[in-house]
């Protein structure tokens, strides 16, 4: 049986680029649950686009990423400006 793709969502693109920043910076689900303070679940569950987690926690992971999260006006959900560990913004 043919899987059929999930949509893509404001918090799937979320999960997919803190999934992809941990693993550019060689880091373990469990290693960066501990940087951050947060437990497995809720990494896992961040990482899987689940629509409800808590902000608190998203700061922290993404301050430990060295990931900046902007505010702008618009319609467009979340938007993923992606940089490499330089610094240089590259396509997601």
């Amino acid at each position: 049986m043919e899987k059929t793709p999930r949509p893509e969502t404001p918090g799937r693109r979320l999960g997919a680029a803190v999934r992809r920043r941990r693993k550019a910076l060689r880091l373990s689900q469990l290693d960066l649950c501990r940087y951050a303070g947060c437990g497995l679940a809720f990494l896992y569950d961040l990482e899987r686009g689940k629509p409800s987690v808590r902000l608190d926690k998203v700061l922290d992971v993404l301050q430990v990423l060295g990931v900046e999260l902007r505010l702008a006006d618009g319609k467009g959900g979340i938007v993923v400006v992606a940089r490499d560990l330089q610094g240089q913004e590259r396509q997601p």
